[in-house]
């Protein structure tokens, strides 16, 4: 209840009429709630205990729900019935029942629900990874798939992802020069070649400035970069309350509207700004391969969707690799026997030569290392609500039409009847002969079924070609002092503290 009150409190009741309408309002809810409550649940999914109006809200203010879901997989099992506001919700914490509403009960569980915030910042919907499944989404990613990210469109970008690798290697062999005994910042070097990577992916150049008609100034790459991907997603996990109570949506809140908007317009304006910059190459004759080119090609897109799907490539390269490989290389610093087994490894298999994507495939340490930091770290701790089309069984349970579903990856990844000693980073389970090629995805942080993450082949790619010359270059140490700095960004899995390290080229390197 103190949820409420105090978000209640911050509703700008300068716009409010009548507060004796909004007395009204809540003891009818409180009374449908209730009435909600009696209703015959006997094949339903066990209810975690809640209050009135609110539900289990009190209970995740937190703001990361998906720990507390995971501890309530303890108590009720993997699947459960909680209540944010009026609304009720089926939360899945484990990989069996997850696969089977992503897979089997596709047909029936592929609608998005997305909040307030996400709704404005996604221009309802018009991106792949965040609009249901239907005409768009299924052209989109046909389009992103043969632009970008499948395996042949992969093979045409192999020289800017080799670029990117060395241009790494050469600053951090260069700050460790200038200054050998000072730690060093890990997402600095990283960040900047991966945005520089998914710029010229999707754009077809590096740019390192645009001038912007709506500011009326010129852009640094460094702005462009904290307006289309850090403050978006920033903005994207900004709470609305009234989502969970959509009979107070009248209450205005005042301050949430104007960051979103805000938000939302400067991203596109600098990305029609972009994209008008590339539209005079063309015009120019000169051709990239490109993304954006390519969807230029097609001339049966809105401007809306253009921008909307050339700003979701960029983001959507830009972040998830760098939280994986952030998190891979804090591992790996603190714990140096398995770092100096994954060189052991690479040195058997490569030699003297340096690692290249076409040594992945042999190098099975280094595939179980990316994904127990998957399992350990997933980069998106729950999947964005689903809505259940019409009346079907989950788990053995009967799901109303109508009911929203949660995906807890955490919880997923974190389960104890899957994973021993969950809490614990060890590659090595993915070593013990339980687990076959196809199993690889058992940690689902790629999703499953028709809706898997389009980006999974290259992110793969990314993070364990740089994971391997990393290690292959240097021996990794953490700052004294951060071994147990785990904290993340509210319900992501954004390292809240940047990783510094000590380098130490290895010999003859």
């Amino acid at each position: 209840m103190e949820a409420l009150l105090a978000a209640l409190a911050a509703a700008d009741w300068a716009a409010v009429a009548a507060v004796g309408g909004l007395v009204v309002v809540i003891i009818l809810a409180a009374k449908a709630g209730l009435a909600m409550g009696h209703k015959d649940r006997t094949n339903g999914p066990p209810v975690v205990p809640g209050l009135p109006i609110i539900g289990n809200l009190h209970q995740l203010k937190e703001k990361m729900p998906h720990k507390t879901f995971a501890k309530w997989c303890d108590i009720y099992g993997p699947i459960y019935t909680i209540r944010t506001g009026i609304s009720s919700v089926v939360v899945l914490n484990s990989a069996e029942v997850a696969k089977e509403a992503m897979v089997a009960k596709f047909s029936s569980i592929c609608t998005r629900k997305l909040s307030k915030a996400l709704s404005v910042l996604t221009r309802d919907k018009t991106m792949v990874a965040t609009s249901d499944y239907g005409d768009f989404h299924i052209m989109a990613k046909r389009h992103i798939m043969a632009g970008v990210l499948g395996s042949s469109a992969q093979r045409k970008f192999r020289n800017t992802r080799d670029m990117m690798i060395e241009n790494m290697l050469r600053t951090y062999h260069k700050l460790v020069t200038d200054d050998p005994n000072a730690p060093q910042n890990f997402r600095e070097v990283f960040k900047a070649e991966l945005f520089r990577l998914s710029v010229i992916q999707s754009l077809g150049v590096d740019v390192s400035s645009v001038y912007v008609k709506e500011f009326e100034r010129e852009v640094s790459k460094e702005e462009i970069y904290q307006t289309i991907v850090v403050d978006m997603m920033m903005c994207a996990i900004d709470v609305d309350w009234r989502d969970f109570f959509p009979y107070l949506r009248w209450i205005p809140n005042t301050s949430f509207e104007t960051r979103v908007l805000r938000t939302e317009s400067r991203r596109t304006a600098v990305m029609r700004a972009l994209i008008h910059q590339q539209k005079k190459r063309i015009a120019c004759g000169e051709a990239k391969v490109c993304y954006l080119d390519i969807l230029l090609a097609e001339n049966t897109l809105t401007d809306e969707q253009l921008t909307m799907m050339a700003w979701e490539e960029i983001i959507e390269s830009a972040d998830t690799t760098l939280v994986t490989t952030e998190w891979a290389m804090y591992e790996l610093a603190k714990n140096p026997e398995k770092q100096d087994r994954l060189y052991r490894e690479i040195q058997d298999v490569c030699g003297d030569e340096m690692v290249t994507e076409d040594h992945l495939p042999r190098l099975a340490y280094l595939n179980a290392v990316f994904h127990e930091t998957l399992r350990r770290h997933s980069p998106v701790p729950l999947i964005p609500p689903r809505f259940v089309h019409e009346n079907t069984k989950l788990a053995g349970y009967d799901i109303p039409g109508g009911t929203e579903i949660i995906i807890n990856l955490y919880g997923c990844n974190m389960n104890k009847e899957d994973w021993k000693e969950p809490e614990e980073w060890r590659p090595e389970r993915f070593m013990e002969g339980s687990f076959e090629d196809a199993d690889m995805y058992k940690t689902m942080s790629f999703g499953a079924g028709r809706r898997a993450c389009a980006g999974a082949l290259q992110a793969t790619t990314i993070s364990c070609t740089a994971i391997a010359r990393f290690v292959q270059e240097f021996r990794w140490r953490l700052k004294e002092g951060d071994e147990d700095k785990v904290d993340t960004v509210q319900l992501t899995s954004y390292k809240l503290h940047p990783l510094y390290v000590y380098l130490t080229p290895r010999v003859g390197k």
